[in-house]
């Protein structure tokens, strides 16, 4: 489910609005967001992410992820959102093929860019560059950010996993996979 929990204007002002559980908040308007300094919070369950539902684990159940876009400019005065993400999800660990939660916890700054050929030059530093001619999908975003950071092929910290538990369904963990 996913639920708009406010916007908050610069001059301390907060309009609470809340959306249907399920629904998508509002597209936005990234460059006036950026121009203003406002900013845009939600939380969204990450398992009902199209792109993350088959990286999370079988039965991961909630994956509540909190999100919020704060419009600035980047040390070069450009228009700017910075993306912030914290909460957990459910991962399978490979070492041990248990489950376990990864946490999440990053900020990322995304670049607007007013045309394509904007978009191009901009990307060409690898900095992360979004074309904002259009309103925005915020879960977009979120879901592209929130995409990224998974590891493909996840291990809960040494020490953290117990591979003597054995693998779930019957699978074996060869002897030389173990670690000490």
């Amino acid at each position: 489910s996913v639920r708009l929990l406010s916007i908050t204007r610069r001059q301390g002002r907060s309009i609470m609005t809340q959306s249907a559980a399920g629904r998508r908040p509002t597209r936005f308007d990234a460059l006036k967001l950026s121009a203003s300094g406002e900013s845009l919070a939600g939380e969204v369950d990450a398992a009902n992410l199209p792109r993350l539902a088959d990286r999370l684990g079988p039965e991961a159940g909630s994956a509540g992820i909190a999100w919020r876009l704060i419009g600035g400019v980047d040390c070069q005065r450009r228009p700017a959102l910075t993306l912030a993400l914290t909460g957990s999800v459910p991962l399978i660990c490979q070492r041990c093929l248990q489950p376990f939660a990864a946490v999440v916890d990053q900020s990322t700054e995304l670049l607007l860019a007013r045309s394509e050929a904007e978009l191009a030059r901009l990307d060409v530093d690898e900095v992360e560059v979004v074309l904002a001619t259009e309103r925005l999908d915020p879960l977009i975003l979120v879901e592209g950010e929130l995409h990224t950071p998974l590891p493909v092929d996840p291990r809960q910290a040494h020490g953290e996993c117990d591979p003597g538990q054995g693998p779930v369904e019957g699978r074996e963990v060869r002897e030389a996979e173990r670690e000490p």
